[in-house]
């Protein structure tokens, strides 16, 4: 989902999410794009989410017995260009503190974005490859595909009604990759993403996890204006096999902050290892 004017805030995690896509795959999937639902992509892509972010964050984490665990992290976010640059620590608990994970989200069509995860245990940072974007993202439903946003032209879009969703009309769009190979770098098969109509913004996805029978349902939960700027305070991603829940992950934020004096050099490994 690339982007002009966006920030790869953990809060953005939810769009690229909603609007990044697998397909229906054959060995030779059909092509069938859509010029309306790709402008609406396209304008989703583009919305203004501010810039120079600071937030505060708590992750659950739920397994199908019901048991929890609860995560804090800090997040700090930064356009450079068209390009957008992320950075986010786990404060808590100590299982996982001071990990910390980077991203170069690059704006370019075909241009790789580059993600770090730093490992305090190891001592050691880690570069995620493309054939590993498609797993679990710190234990979370959110995959490493997730955490940056897909490149619109590996996707074809397909309008297929307009609908209302808690009170908000929106479009139902369906998202098709071009190739077996994008599908298998996200680790999903097929979405479908309920954009408003109002505000461009995705509020509902879901996702079919590829070469799997599992699914995953993506829903904006809280979404208010802070400085004029429409932002998610609430998300919940569900991961279902059938009509049973196998995990959740819930993300609240809170404390954010836009135009916040981040420098560039802030989002480096060595600031990765170094710590918040």
């Amino acid at each position: 989902m690339p982007h002009s004017t966006s920030v790869r805030s953990p809060a953005a995690w939810a769009i690229a999410a909603l609007l990044a896509a697998g397909s229906l795959l054959s060995p030779t999937p059909a092509r069938a794009d859509d010029a309306k639902a790709r402008e609406i992509m396209k304008k989703a892509n583009d919305r203004d989410d501010g810039d120079n972010q600071v937030s505060e964050l708590e992750m659950i984490l739920t397994d199908k017995a019901g048991n929890q665990r609860v995560r804090s992290l800090k997040s700090f976010n930064k356009d450079k260009g068209k390009d957008a640059l992320s950075i986010l620590f786990f404060l808590s608990p100590a299982d996982v503190k001071d990990t910390g994970f980077l991203t170069y989200d690059y704006d370019a069509s075909g241009k790789d974005d580059d993600q770090w995860l730093y490992l305090p245990a190891l001592k050691k940072t880690k570069r995620i490859a493309s054939e590993d974007k498609s797993g679990s993202f710190m234990g979370s439903d959110f995959n490493y595909s997730d955490m940056t946003e897909p490149d619109l032209e590996k996707f074809d879009f397909t309008l297929k009604r307009e609908v209302d969703v808690e009170g908000h009309k929106t479009w139902e769009i369906e998202s098709v990759p071009r190739s077996d190979a994008i599908a298998d770098e996200t680790g999903y098969s097929k979405s479908v993403a309920w954009v408003r109509q109002d505000n461009h913004i995705p509020i509902r996805g879901v996702r079919w996890v590829y070469k799997s029978n599992r699914m995953k349902f993506l829903q904006i939960k809280k979404l208010e204006q802070i400085d004029g700027i429409w932002t998610i305070l609430q998300m919940e991603m569900d991961t279902r096999e059938g009509r049973e829940t196998v995990h959740k992950t819930v993300l609240n934020f809170k404390n954010v902050r836009y135009n916040q004096p981040l420098n560039e050099d802030f989002f480096t490994v060595r600031q990765l290892e170094k710590g918040p």
